[in-house]
């Protein structure tokens, strides 16, 4: 696993009673090939009509009761790039929503407005209650240019900026939401289980007139988020050719009655309508559309979304092989740098380190000319040599004032190894004031505190990383470890930490018995 990602969680156990309910409803959803569950999201979720009983408040709980379980799924990964990548997207799109009408203020304020991202090797996002979202890998490695996946996170933005979500799990009934909430949780188990559960599934159809209903609201729905979607990444100043690319992609695979890799296919399907619908639209004839030009810093971000999915060693030989192929000399410099990106990436995850140092050599000077693929390349070495060792060389290559979160991260990794946190300590700190949910640099933080031998401050941060994964029991725990420190030092403590912690311990006790007292997820 790169360093720049945190250590996965412990993945929880799920009962094949859970598992089977959901394959029931799979096949009854008309999944007749075997999709993983991260891609059958969305089949389940959206729905049109109004908004009804289901208030924001209610429908960010619920989200945050998903999510939390997502959090600890270990397909979840928190790369600091590829996450700075979408989130500069996703911000111009969040914007773009703002001016235009379709992001209330309310909503604004009441939902999350998070991407977690899956290792996912298959093509697919997908909307959750409460303004989260999924997105796998497998698309950022797929799509050609940032404004092809801004066109994917502009319709799914639209599914929950239109309250899709919340609609239909209002027009189900009240027991609706922690069905489908248990759904979308045991699909997980269910896509990672080799077990005949699904098979005893086709005996259950009593759910296939509820599905076929779900599927036709789906497709009123997708038109929906089909058009405010294209008003809002064209707002934000993504071209729309991408829109155009990304749709001729899923149209071909379309064509080919998707053949598994394309699982978003199956939670928003490609109708006549749709089609006809999109065309006008976008004013262009998709076969005469010319496609945008593949730059560098994309082509990097999606080779290291290939090799994060974890493709296997196999694989990874033959990306490092593929620098020195006569291929990769034909190929144009975008070309070049994402393999010369994903060749060193794979190098270093199978800890060749000489290989991996002279492949980012060759990548730094690929990309001299292009100032922002130039500091992902030198991200890249930075890595490696925290990978192989050599601390105080990555923190050369680093920053350490920059504020932008992956070098933020890096160096202070570096910081931490080579025992010299001091100059990191309030980057990281006013960083995590202005960001309290992100839990990779409160982990950061509590290493950086664990060098200086600060142990009661990196409890505390530790704890905090806790809380903003919503895992409260944890975060009580290493709140009540802070305050046990405090009991037991003979050391004078610092009242004014003392104080924080006593308030946030009292704070996450709450929201442990708030959390109790949920129902539990069917």
């Amino acid at each position: 696993m790169p360093r720049l990602t945190p250590t996965p969680l412990r993945k929880r156990r799920w009962t094949p009673t859970l598992r089977t309910f959901c394959a029931t409803f799979l096949i009854a959803s008309q999944a007749l090939l075997p999709v993983p569950a991260l891609a059958q999201m969305q089949q389940i979720l959206p729905g049109l009509g109004d908004g009804g009983e289901m208030t924001a408040s209610a429908e960010r709980h619920l989200g945050d009761q998903i999510a939390r379980e997502l959090f600890r799924d270990t397909d979840y990964i928190d790369d600091p790039v590829i996450a700075a990548y979408v989130q500069d997207i996703w911000q111009r799109l969040l914007a773009a929503a703002r001016t235009r009408g379709e992001l209330t203020p309310e909503l604004d304020e009441r939902f999350a407005w998070t991407i977690l991202l899956g290792r996912d090797r298959n093509i697919n996002a997908f909307a959750l209650p409460g303004g989260y979202l999924g997105l796998n890998l497998g698309l950022v490695a797929a799509v050609g240019s940032r404004d092809e996946l801004a066109t994917v996170l502009g319709h799914e933005l639209s599914h929950v900026t239109q309250r899709h979500i919340s609609r239909i799990m209002t027009k189900q009934g009240k027991q609706m939401p922690l069905m489908i909430a248990g759904l979308i949780l045991g699909m997980i188990a269910a896509s990672k289980s080799r077990s005949g559960d699904a098979g005893q599934a086709v005996i259950m159809g009593s759910q296939a007139m509820f599905a076929q209903n779900q599927l036709n609201f789906s497709r009123d729905m997708e038109r929906e988020a089909d058009r405010i979607g294209f008003g809002v990444m064209t707002q934000a100043g993504f071209a729309p050719q991408g829109a155009a690319t990304m749709f001729e992609k899923l149209q071909y695979a379309s064509r080919l009655n998707d053949n598994g890799s394309y699982p978003y296919l199956r939670s928003h399907p490609l109708t006549t309508e749709r089609i006809s619908d999109m065309q006008g639209r976008f004013q262009f004839r998709m076969d005469t559309t010319p496609p945008l030009p593949l730059v560098m810093d994309h082509a990097m971000i999606a080779s290291r979304a290939r090799v994060l999915t974890r493709p296997g060693v196999d694989v990874l030989r033959l990306w490092v092989d593929a620098a020195a192929t006569g291929e990769f000399a034909k190929s144009s410099p975008a070309q070049q740098a994402g393999t010369l990106y994903a060749a060193a990436l794979s190098a270093k995850e199978m800890r060749d380190y000489k290989a991996a140092r002279a492949l980012a050599e060759r990548l730094v000077a690929r990309t001299a000319e292009d100032p922002v693929a130039a500091k992902q390349a030198r991200w890249l070495s930075a890595e490696i040599e925290l990978a192989a060792g050599a601390p105080a060389k990555a923190a050369t290559l680093l920053d350490a004032k920059s504020k932008e979160r992956p070098e933020m991260m890096l160096a202070a990794e570096a910081a931490s190894a080579t025992r010299q946190p001091a100059p990191m300590i309030p980057v990281l700190r006013d960083w995590v004031a202005a960001n309290p949910r992100d839990a990779t640099a409160w982990h950061a933080l509590a290493n950086l505190y664990g060098a200086q031998n600060d142990t009661l401050r990196a409890v505390r941060a530790d704890a905090e990383a806790n809380v903003a994964i919503l895992d409260y029991p944890a975060a009580r725990d290493r709140f009540k470890a802070a305050q046990e420190l405090m009991r037991q030092s003979g050391k004078a403590i610092d009242h004014y930490e003392a104080s924080i912690i006593d308030t946030r311990a009292r704070a996450v006790e709450a929201l442990v018995k708030e959390q109790a007292a949920e129902p539990p997820l069917k």
